[in-house]
């Protein structure tokens, strides 16, 4: 029996989804921007048909809006959305970490402490979207060996609303806090201490619910009347 066809249509949606998530959290599609699904499938060199799917899920994950008849467009950046986001996801990186830490071999302590080094380096350089990716990889590598489905969707469905505000705020000398903290927090790990490990996780998490609180420079949102946003 060959390939069933709604497999290829499942990665497409994933694909457009993704795309389109990663646009936002950089600014590339900023806050109050109108979004309509036959632009962003011919940029994207899509059909239609996935390009909906995702805006629909983006909708449901808060980083767009649609007025039925009016407009599809990006969400504002909203501190209380940001701060919550971030306590649940530091909720779920704590438990990771605790249950992880047992479980972790070598070469996950090496790769760990490969991620760190490429974040420093980056946040140097003024790199964001590299220091960004090097943080991800880090977590990740507790994330996954918890082996904890519900603790990763969990992240994977509120961290964009987390790292799209890390992204205008970015601030190299945060970072290098960050950097020290992660190494921190690879020593218990390599020590195998799941209790330090957690609370590691929780200070380098909390940091980013009081980035929630600082100005972020948010430019006004578009008039509601304006059409020019309809899917």
């Amino acid at each position: 029996m060959g390939a069933l066809r709604p497999i290829q249509r499942t990665l497409l949606r994933d694909t457009a989804y993704a795309a389109i998530r990663d646009a936002i959290v950089r600014g590339e599609l900023p806050p109050g921007d109108p979004v309509r699904d036959a632009d962003l499938a011919e940029r994207l060199g899509l059909s239609r048909a996935p390009v909906r799917e995702a805006l629909a899920r983006l909708g449901e994950e808060g980083l767009v809006e649609t007025k039925p008849q009016s407009y599809t467009r990006v969400t504002r950046l909203e501190p209380r959305a940001v701060r919550e986001a971030a306590v649940v996801v530091r909720a779920m990186h704590e438990l990771a970490a605790r249950a992880a830490v047992p479980l972790l071999t070598t070469e996950d302590i090496g790769a760990m402490r490969e991620a760190n080094a490429r974040f420093e380096s980056a946040t140097r350089s003024g790199a964001v979207g590299e220091a960004l990716r090097a943080d991800d990889e880090l977590h990740d590598v507790l994330v996954r060996a918890c082996g904890n489905r519900a603790v990763a969707a969990t992240i994977a469905r509120y961290t964009p609303l987390i790292r799209r505000l890390e992204w205008r705020q970015f601030a190299e000398a945060s970072a290098l806090e960050s950097a020290a903290l992660h190494e921190r927090l690879i020593d218990a790990c390599a020590a195998q201490d799941a209790d330090q490990a957690a609370r590691v996780t929780a200070q380098i998490w909390r940091a980013l619910e009081e980035l929630a609180d600082e100005p972020a420079g948010e430019p006004e949102e578009a008039d509601e009347t304006d059409e020019s946003g309809m899917v």
